[in-house]
């Protein structure tokens, strides 16, 4: 059984890596010749996990190639999986020309019966939708060839995708076809050796599958962070009420962490496409936009604090800000729809300098910012730390958990440091000589009340009062 991935992106190259280590042979498509030939030299595009080890591993076992070359990919193929981008288009919904175009290509060299599987996010139809278009080539061809297309959707966590692709929570798979049914079971019998984790449902069900789990998980990140905003209104603490319902069983404790909004490929993504699925068949999105609405609200209120903070300071203007982690969660290199790239935004239009950090997603944000006075990048977190006015954790790797914050407040030239993650005790932090602003807490100040009106100190009532 050989492989083709259409697509060396996240999903394709990771996908391509890891059935090539179960033994598969995997044909690995882009149409990016410069991106081929990178591969082809052992270069990752993307940080991730063991990816690089398992792809320079296999290609040297010759069970991994990468090409640019359809005819001969496909022809040799007996499963073609489609792995390209579904970017938002204007309308919100999920942009299908990659689709089209990777459908049309395989249809133009079909010679015999494929299974097609999709593993691109798309809306409920896409499947049907890759059906009929192959159909209409295979007629202009005046050819016919059997087929089956299957929704086969990805669940795949940047920064764990390798160990999520290895050993699944599950698989989830619409069919129509007893025949595909049998070589998807094939296909994946190696990754479930230890207990069956194959869901087999209809195409439409697959295809919603993936838009509803992300949404789920937006879902309770943003009414996290609500509750958090509610938290600091009210005197409650975030984190104990995470405790308190987390502890319930019929919630858990997973994804519900406050902090400075989601971003990444494919949260706000999904949201954005489930959004006008909802719409085009007249259903209210209304949950759906408060989702969206309360996590944008959420990227802008690391700046928020910051300026609040600082009016006590002379005002924001000219201070000088250390920012802690760029990509959009740790583990990764990625910076799409990053909280950090908002920050950095509205501190440099607020004539604000900053000193940026993170350990793999530099060189990407280089490619974003203009050359300027105002931006600096560093190389670790205490050379960021010198001459700032502030420091802002916004990516919570794990290096920054057991930072040298003696060394660190020497380097600084204030004291203020905002936790976007909320990964360390504000009483400790306010001991060791910060003045530390989280989400959903009170601060926790180092310096007397009275520097710092804007915050509501609690007084101790006297007991006979």
């Amino acid at each position: 059984m050989e492989i083709l991935i259409v697509g060396t992106g996240y999903v394709g190259l990771v996908s391509g890596a890891c059935f090539a280590e179960m033994g598969y042979k995997v044909t690995c498509l882009d149409l990016n010749h410069e991106k081929i030939e990178q591969l082809k030299l052992g270069q990752i595009p993307i940080y991730e996990r063991e990816l690089e080890e398992i792809v320079k591993r296999n290609v040297a076992a010759k069970r991994l190639v990468f090409t640019t070359n359809y005819k001969e990919s496909v022809e040799r193929a007996t499963i073609c999986i489609l792995a390209v981008d579904t970017p938002v288009g204007k309308d919100g919904a999920a942009d299908l020309k990659s689709i089209t175009a990777a459908a049309t290509s395989i249809a133009e060299h079909l010679n015999g019966y494929k299974v097609i599987i999709n593993k691109s996010t798309a809306p409920i139809g896409t499947v049907h939708y890759i059906q009929k278009t192959i159909r209409e080539h295979l007629e202009k061809r005046q050819v016919k060839f059997s087929f089956d297309v299957v929704a086969n959707p990805e669940f795949l966590k940047e920064g764990s995708a390798v160990a999520d692709f290895m050993r699944p929570d599950r698989v989830i798979i619409g069919c129509e076809s007893e025949k595909a049914s049998e070589i998807m079971r094939e296909l994946y019998k190696p990754f479930m050796l230890s207990f069956e984790r194959l869901y087999f449902m209809d195409i439409a069900s697959a295809e919603l599958t993936k838009y509803a789990a992300n949404a789920m998980l937006a879902m309770r990140i943003s009414f996290m962070n609500w509750l958090g905003e509610l938290c600091e209104k009210t005197g409650a603490d975030i984190t104990e009420v995470r405790k308190g319902i987390g502890s319930d069983k019929r919630i858990g404790f997973a994804f519900l962490w406050a902090g400075a909004g989601f971003g990444g490929s494919c949260f706000p993504k999904d949201l954005k496409a489930l959004q006008a699925i909802g719409k085009s068949h007249d259903l209210s999105t209304a949950m759906i936009d408060s989702v969206i609405a309360v996590n944008e609200r959420q990227k802008q209120l690391l700046f928020e604090k910051i300026e609040t903070y600082f009016q006590s300071y002379g005002g924001v203007e000219g201070k000088t800000i250390a920012i802690l982690g760029l990509s959009f969660k740790p583990d990764t290199d990625d910076i799409r729809e990053a909280p950090a790239l908002v920050l950095i935004e509205k501190l440099l239009k607020a004539k604000v300098n900053v000193r940026l950090f993170d350990p793999v997603a530099m060189p990407h944000v280089k490619k974003l910012l203009p050359s300027s006075k105002q931006v600096s990048f560093c190389e670790d977190a205490l050379a960021a730390a010198v001459g700032s006015d502030g420091l802002v954790l916004v990516t919570e790797w794990k290096e920054f958990r057991l930072l040298d914050f003696e060394n660190v407040l020497k380097q600084m030239k204030g004291k203020a440091f905002f936790d976007g993650r909320n990964q360390y005790p504000p009483e400790e932090m306010a001991k060791r000589g910060f003045d530390y602003v989280s989400i959903g807490r009170a601060p926790a100040l180092a310096a007397l009340e009275n520097e710092f009106p804007w915050v509501e100190f609690k007084k101790e009532v006297p007991i006979d009062a």
